[in-house]
């Protein structure tokens, strides 16, 4: 719980990960509360490529590289997105020297989001694994996608439904771990609001959900409900061919003593 000279609130937070229809899971997600600082907080998730040991390999690298990054990080004199950016592009260059020893090329998706003491909120991506934010149940942004249907979608030759449904709605244009550096992206948020919503997740989540669907179960329910519901519906709605399963959420919520 934090007091801010505005208004109490509290920051409570969930994760969930399920293998899917998958034989072994490549995704990654965790929470983290900063060692040092109360109020700062740290999500990433990971979505792992390249069979059972190069994607695993991959999606650990970047919550290692995540817990050593945000163990570094002092919130009253760094950056929060140069953090983050440090974040994703040592997890890159860690993901291309564990291909040495992987079974298949180790590559992954990163997504993350950097909350402070005072509310204001970093968000990092590369891939397709996607950040929201939501003010209450509506979505205020997320990230855009580094694939090959959204260059399509960019290009007016797909709409976001037909994207969905595409055959090759899982290629990428960039990752971590390939020879070229990945597309990194960075957004920030000036101030989350009481009763607003962050959520990662993997495209073995968000393809199954419209925005206000998720919107409607992030801010309907309490973030471990919200994570499992999410799961649920995923996995029925996958019929037997869905993909591995990861969401990290945090909800800032009015404290009330």
């Amino acid at each position: 719980m934090i007091a801010p000279a505005q208004q109490a609130y509290r920051i409570l937070g969930a994760t969930a990960l399920h293998k899917g229809d998958r034989a072994y899971q490549q995704d990654q997600v965790e929470i983290m509360q900063h060692s040092r600082v109360k109020g700062c907080v740290l999500a990433v998730l990971a979505d792992g490529m390249g069979g059972k040991s190069g994607g695993r390999k991959a999606a650990d690298q970047v919550l290692l590289t995540a817990r050593q990054t945000f163990d570094r990080f002092v919130p009253a004199k760094d950056d929060p997105g140069e953090t983050l950016r440090q974040l994703v592009m040592e997890s890159h260059l860690m993901i291309k020297l564990t291909a040495i020893t992987a079974e298949e090329e180790p590559h992954s998706t990163a997504a993350a989001f950097l909350l402070g003491p005072t509310l204001e909120c970093d968000i990092a991506h590369a891939g397709d694994s996607r950040v929201y934010h939501f003010r209450g149940a509506e979505m205020v942004s997320r990230t855009i996608d580094h694939s090959y249907v959204q260059r399509l979608i960019d290009e007016g030759k797909l709409t976001e439904a037909q994207a969905n449904d595409h055959p090759q709605s899982n290629l990428l244009i960039g990752c971590l771990g390939t020879q070229a550096e990945p597309p990194l992206a960075l957004h920030h948020i000036e101030r989350v609001e009481i009763g607003d919503s962050l959520l990662c997740c993997s495209d073995g989540v968000w393809h199954y959900y419209t925005p206000r669907e998720l919107g409607n179960i992030v801010n309907g329910l309490p973030p471990r409900e919200a994570c499992e519901m999410l799961i649920t519906k995923a996995r029925q709605r996958a019929r037997g061919a869905g993909d591995n399963l990861s969401i990290a959420l945090v909800r800032v919520e009015r404290y009330v003593a």
